[in-house]
């Protein structure tokens, strides 16, 4: 029996993982938390002991000693989890990018430590460790992350002035939390995967490219050095990286249909829009950087969106708040995690003052 807790139960990914875990007899529950929402109901149907709302995961986990991790907290909040599951050895299944990206070298210090194994959630991550594994480094040429576009591809800047939160909250083919929706609105999110991609496989920036797939099939290439690639095609429903990371290295059944390809499948890719969509750039210039910049980058990407979910930020000021928090940022390295915390709270404060200095 593999016990896992669920962190960010009451989420989209958390509640996806509970249908995957109540489908296998071998998998069990033995943590639960959340953000907000009470979770008391949920944990006594489940007969779960150890579950809470906010409070400190590492804890909760310390208590609840589980197998398996599934940290799908959103944003920051999730690092403790992600060290935690880390430095003892506890598999990890990540489905909070955001704590990888602002901790990375802090992250693969934990694990460099604990030993633990680290399977990602996200699909485009999930599918890279897929093409990945058994494959030696050496033979790696280059990385692939495909995006959708979101909800305005192919929209110039120009007409992006009067967007609102619902028109943003329309992915076209992913079903996700508010916050992942607006970054993939923003290509933030997939400013934050390449961050991920690069800790998670130790490949170069400069070796790892971010195509626009329309139709989300592709979830990622590998490239390798004697001129293939291995691609992972599938529908988008996160109900399968979710499984593959909860039942690794088994490959269990989910409802998931197979891909039909004689139903005909459009496989069409595009350079992003770097000028309509700049927080793509940004993230790769933080990522190149280093330091506590990927960090500085989150923080102010977190803020940003809250305000422009309250409505209270213009959509193409997102961007202008991250841009004007990382010429802010000292951007020195975190020699630990209260290090780390700090220059956190530094870009979240510089971040409100940009927002709030611009809000409508």
């Amino acid at each position: 029996m593999k016990r896992i807790a669920v962190l960010g139960a009451t989420g989209s990914i958390g509640r996806q993982a509970l249908e995957i875990i109540d489908a296998h007899p071998d998998l069990e529950v033995c943590a639960l938390a959340t953000g907000s929402t009470d979770i008391d109901t949920l944990a006594a149907e489940r007969g779960v002991e150890h579950a809470q709302v906010g409070g400190d995961l590492a804890a909760l986990l310390d208590k609840a000693d589980p197998d398996l991790v599934l940290n799908a907290v959103v944003g920051f909040a999730g690092l403790p989890a992600t060290l935690w599951a880390l430095e003892h050895g506890v598999t990890l299944a990540l489905a909070n990018k955001e704590s990888l990206v602002a901790a990375g070298d802090l992250a693969l210090e934990a694990r460099g430590r604990g030993g633990g194994l680290l399977v990602p959630v996200d699909s485009e991550h999930s599918a890279l460790f897929q093409c990945l594994d058994g494959r030696s480094p050496e033979t790696v040429h280059s990385l692939v992350l495909t995006a959708s576009g979101g909800p305005f591809r192919g929209r110039a800047r120009k007409e992006l002035t009067a967007v609102t939160p619902g028109e943003a909250l329309a992915h076209p083919t992913w079903r996700m939390g508010p916050k992942i929706t607006i970054d993939s609105a923003t290509l933030a999110n997939k400013g934050l995967e390449l961050i991920e991609a690069h800790f998670l496989f130790g490949v170069p920036y400069e070796r790892i490219e971010v195509v626009v797939h329309p139709t989300s099939v592709v979830h990622a290439f590998v490239r390798f050095r004697d001129g293939a690639a291995l691609a992972h095609l599938g529908y988008p429903d996160m109900r399968v990286p979710i499984s593959f990371a909860l039942t690794y290295p088994e490959r269990e059944a989910t409802p998931v249909e197979p891909l039909d390809l004689a139903r005909g499948l459009t496989l069409e890719f595009e350079a992003p829009d770097l000028e309509t969509f700049p927080l793509l750039g940004l993230a790769r210039r933080a990522g190149e950087a280093g330091g506590t910049y990927p960090a500085a980058y989150n923080a102010a990407n977190e803020v940003a969106v809250q305000t422009f979910l309250a409505g209270r930020l213009p959509f193409l000021r997102i961007a202008g708040v991250v841009e004007d928090t990382l010429a802010a940022a000292g951007g020195e390295p975190a020699g630990d995690l209260e290090e780390l915390m700090d220059a956190d709270a530094d870009a979240r404060r510089f971040a409100e003052t940009a927002a709030g200095a611009v809000a409508t």
